[in-house]
């Protein structure tokens, strides 16, 4: 399989579908002439035509509304935000039309769009650019949402989200672009939604991690490994649906968990996947839910400060050495 970057594999997705369908479209700010804000549609225009690929004006409710429309009306079509912190402008469109309409048509009109999110911190952009917002959406039934951690699950996954009859969710780490992994080069390559993947088999503890910080997760337990600590990471790559079953069936098997999310810790997904731990697995575990999760506080604009702010590979080394020495 080919090398090659996370923005390369999702250019490639969307190629593949576009060439695919000709109902795929895709339009955002800047995605045309500019090939968009990271360059993930580069090319596009050139190959598909202005029909196909358009520059939007500087709205995003109107960007969604009007992919909502063109999805019931027989197109797919591929929305880009310029970021997922933008999103919060179209919150009308998202969650009282977008995750409720194929409810409240009782099932007849199908709605087959996707919204594409940067989104995340480490970039030194600022409390209003920097954010994880990926439990608003997830608070919303009627919407499924993936955040791929590796250029191949990004890939498999916005393939499967273009091919999808529902509106998905397809965020994606800004500080993952230029990361490198081994891609499928079959153009019918697919990661089905809802499915998580075991990163790293292990046998004393299992670290659930999703988007970078399952790359963080990697690296931990790979330096806990030299401990002699064996660790499982477990990728949820899609956090609606989520993939309950795969996660009580890893910490059945090792017994404790540590959840690693990059959002706020206050109500974030952190909170649910423990909360469903604990109910499920409450038997087997040998020591309570560890989370390592981002502070509660706006991302702020100074470097040392950022990195203070969002999870670090030390901290979810620390969390497991303080998990493995607790017990009930």
């Amino acid at each position: 399989m080919p090398e090659m970057t996370y923005r390369d594999a999702l250019n490639l997705a969307l190629k593949e579908e576009m060439r695919r369908d000709p109902t795929v479209v895709t339009w955002g700010e800047d995605v045309a002439l500019y090939e968009g804000a990271f360059k993930v549609t580069r090319g596009l225009l050139a190959e598909f035509g202005e029909e196909r690929v358009k520059d939007t004006p500087i709205s995003e409710n109107t960007i969604v509304g009007v992919a909502v429309g063109a999805a019931m009306g027989g197109l797919r079509p591929v929305a880009e935000l310029m970021t997922v912190n933008f999103a919060l402008l179209a919150m009308d469109q998202i969650v009282n039309h977008m995750t409720k309409a194929r409810y409240m048509f009782g099932g007849q009109t199908l709605l087959p769009m996707v919204i594409r999110m940067p989104g995340g911190g480490g970039s030194q952009l600022g409390a209003q650019h920097s954010q994880s917002l990926e439990t608003f959406f997830m608070h919303c039934p009627g919407v499924r949402i993936a955040y791929p951690a590796t250029p191949a699950d990004a890939k498999g996954l916005l393939k499967s989200a273009i091919r999808d009859n529902n509106p998905v969710i397809f965020l994606e780490h800004e500080l993952l672009y230029n990361s490198k992994g081994e891609v499928p080069e079959d153009p019918d390559f697919l990661i089905p939604l809802g499915l998580a993947e075991v990163k790293r088999p292990g046998e004393q503890i299992t670290i659930v991690a999703y988007a970078r910080m399952t790359i963080l997760a990697l690296q931990a337990a790979e330096e806990l490994a030299k401990e002699g600590i064996s660790c499982e990471v477990l990728d949820l790559r899609s956090l609606a649906p989520l993939d309950e079953a795969s996660i009580l069936a890893s910490v059945r098997k090792t017994g404790r968990a540590v959840v690693v999310e990059e959002c706020w810790r206050t109500c974030g997904l952190g909170a649910e996947i423990s909360s469903r731990i604990f109910e499920n697995c409450f038997d087997t575990l040998k020591a309570p839910v560890r989370r390592v999760s981002g502070l509660d506080v706006p991302m702020p604009y100074s470097r040392k400060i950022e990195k203070l702010c969002i999870p670090r590979m030390e901290t979810i080394v620390q969390a497991v050495r303080e998990v493995l020495q607790g017990s009930y």
